[in-house]
């Protein structure tokens, strides 16, 4: 579920810590690196759960009004649509949900505020009205509802997203990544899997762990090697006047270019540009990419490098 867009982005910014770091620790590196991602997971969870806390705070609700001292007819009898949702039971339910959740508790009590905010745009959208009207939602159409929810009300969320970044400081990146995958997972969902509905996992692979331990090791490692390769590429330039950032997104697309034999030298060139649109300055895409594009095409001619 981590791909390797975050893992990219993880790396550079590791990269990044490590040469402010006086104490370079590459096994402290790993580490932290490991932990960056196991925390874009918990990201994962989280939202999962946001929708479990929005129902909950829904049925509370519920039952206050019913217990008022003089309750309404539609005290009474409010729709639980929202409650009955099948959908959501399920999840609840689910046990890689629930034992990953005792095992790395967390919860949405600080923001209850902002749950309630939530619930209250929830229930006046057309999405719940429409909901709401059925006479009898079967799975598809509760299934349905939560994704048209997610999609409505927390993917690309201003206010939220603000929200996590405040939270934890390995969840300013790659929200929007993430939401996705909690999107896929709506859609994965069956009825007939009941509880043992399989979530996604943090890597799709080992293959993608061990991509990532690979690519930092060989970043740093190889210092010297992709430097020399990029001052000798940009001899018209002061190479003590390139960005930092720069320097270090260079340095890691070429250790990815080196050493995976698998990923078309088009594709990480591509990847390292998008991460320098986001993480330097407005010009360094544009120079980031001439300058591997010309150590790609020297080190091709040089057959310094084998493609699969």
């Amino acid at each position: 579920m981590i791909n390797r867009n975050l893992i990219r982005i993880r790396i550079v910014q590791i990269i990044y810590s490590w040469y402010q770091n006086t104490n370079k620790d590459l096994l402290k590196a790993e580490k932290n690196l490991l932990f960056a991602l196991q925390k874009s997971y918990d990201l994962y969870y989280y939202l999962l759960l946001l929708m479990v806390e929005l129902t909950l705070l829904y049925e509370n609700r519920v039952e206050t009004k019913r217990n008022k001292f003089l309750p309404s007819e539609e005290d009474l009898n409010p729709n639980t649509h929202l409650i009955n949702n099948k959908f959501i039971s399920q999840l609840r339910d689910n046990q890689q949900f629930n034992d990953y959740l005792g095992e790395r508790p967390m919860s949405w009590n600080e923001h209850d505020v902002f749950v309630k905010n939530m619930l209250d745009d929830i229930l006046a959208s057309d999405t719940y009205q429409k909901y709401a009207a059925l006479d009898h939602p079967d799975y598809d159409d509760d299934k349905e509802f939560w994704r048209k929810v997610f999609k409505q009300f927390i993917y690309m969320n201003e206010a939220l997203d603000d929200l996590l970044e405040d939270e934890c400081i390995y969840w300013n990146d790659g929200i929007d990544i993430i939401q996705t995958f909690v999107l896929k997972t709506i859609k994965k969902f069956s009825e007939e899997n009941g509880s043992k509905q399989s979530l996604l996992p943090m890597f799709k692979d080992e293959g993608d762990k061990k991509y990532a331990l690979e690519l930092l090791n060989d970043a740093i490692h190889n210092e010297d090697k992709y430097r020399a390769l990029i001052q000798k590429t940009t001899d018209k330039w002061d190479f003590d006047r390139i960005a930092f950032m720069d320097m270090i997104i260079m340095q890691v697309a070429l250790a990815e270019i080196f050493t995976f034999e698998s990923i078309p030298a088009s594709v990480s060139l591509n990847e390292y540009i998008e991460i320098a649109k986001f993480y330097s300055t407005p010009k360094s895409s544009t120079f980031i990419n001439g300058i591997l594009d010309a150590v790609v095409k020297e080190i091709r001619t040089e057959n310094s490098i084998v493609k699969i």
